[in-house]
């Protein structure tokens, strides 16, 4: 990803003030840039890094910042460049597994106009939108809403109703999806490759909407994560090949590597139940009860399918959790 500093969005690609009913320079003071630091023994360390950077969005006038979880997931340090080049130390509130949603709040005064939460399932397919990146139009993009739909990622995660927006913001992570009210529907997550029939394949930002937030707020706010039984994880990396579900990874100490799972296998069935994709197989798994139930998974390993079970954990617990200031 590249840093908040050393790049511009392409002039041709930039938002113009004219084409949008709202105030785009005000909505676009919201965005705050994200410098995390996390500490080398942490659990994500060796996964997203121990410096990360990305951007946020001021939903509150009191500091509070809304980005997207990684960015800030055991950070021990982190920090929010506003649009007038204020830097400001922040803490992290809350990470929310289920949503991939982050909390963080600004320890001193900001001073500057929080973005409104919109409705993102009022969102149509085709809309123009505004990507916004940390330090305003000279790093956010003008870009359209391309498709909405089902999202699941190989580290046990599902977006029922993604947001995918195009051309591709380079900085994409924390990014602010901006409506034509002027007001935020979803914050980036990923970029991803979208196949063609005719033509080099394109890129694609995956926004989470903000429909998605407002259940859990209160939550988040008072006790750091939503008030449920947490999932049960597997601790496991898969991805569909040829219609089949493959392991490609283990987390380090996971329940899966626990229980012998090895890079290569295929899943079958879980709980007697054949699995088909990623987002069958996370939800098979999800309904079975909350973190810490058995697992039983069918496996095919060099031409034999035997049956084993796989004591589930808490994510939660495997992170450290973030500093009080």
């Amino acid at each position: 990803m590249a840093s908040v500093s050393d790049w511009k969005v392409p002039a041709s690609a930039q938002p113009k003030p004219e084409d949008y009913a709202f105030d785009l320079d005000a909505a676009l003071s919201a965005v705050v840039a994200v410098r995390a630091v996390v500490p080398p023994d942490a659990f994500t360390a060796d996964t997203l890094g121990t410096e990360r950077a990305g951007n946020g969005v001021l939903i509150r006038s009191n500091g509070l910042v809304l980005t997207i979880g990684y960015l800030v997931t055991e950070a021990e340090t982190i920090w929010l460049t506003l649009i007038d080049g204020r830097a400001v130390p922040g803490t992290v509130l809350a990470y929310d597994q289920t949503t991939g949603f982050g909390l963080i709040q600004a320890l001193a005064r900001v001073d500057l106009p929080a973005l409104p939460i919109g409705q993102s399932s009022a969102v149509s397919v085709g809309e123009r939108v505004v990507v916004g990146g940390a330090g305003g139009r000279q790093r956010s993009l003008a870009a359209r809403i391309v498709a909405k739909q089902e999202f699941a990622g190989y580290w046990e995660y599902v977006v029922d109703e993604a947001i995918f927006t195009a051309p591709s913001h380079p900085n994409w992570g924390g990014t602010a999806l901006i409506g034509s009210n002027g007001d935020l529907i979803g914050i980036g997550s990923l970029q991803l490759q979208e196949g063609r029939e005719q033509g080099p394949p394109g890129d694609l930002n995956m926004i989470v909407p903000i429909d998605l937030l407002k259940p859990i707020f209160d939550d988040l706010m008072t006790l750091g994560r939503p008030n449920t039984p947490a999932r049960p994880w597997l601790g496991m990396y898969a991805t569909e090949i040829e219609s089949k579900i493959v392991v490609v990874g283990l987390a380090k100490d996971g329940p899966a590597q626990k229980a012998d799972i090895r890079t290569g296998d295929v899943v079958l069935s879980v709980a007697g139940a054949q699995v088909s994709g990623l987002a069958g197989l996370y939800r098979r798994v999800w309904g079975l009860g909350a973190a810490g139930i058995e697992i039983p998974v069918s496996i095919y390993r060099d031409g034999k399918t035997f049956e084993t079970r796989i004591k589930t954990g808490d994510r939660n617990r495997f992170l450290k959790a973030p500093k009080l200031h």
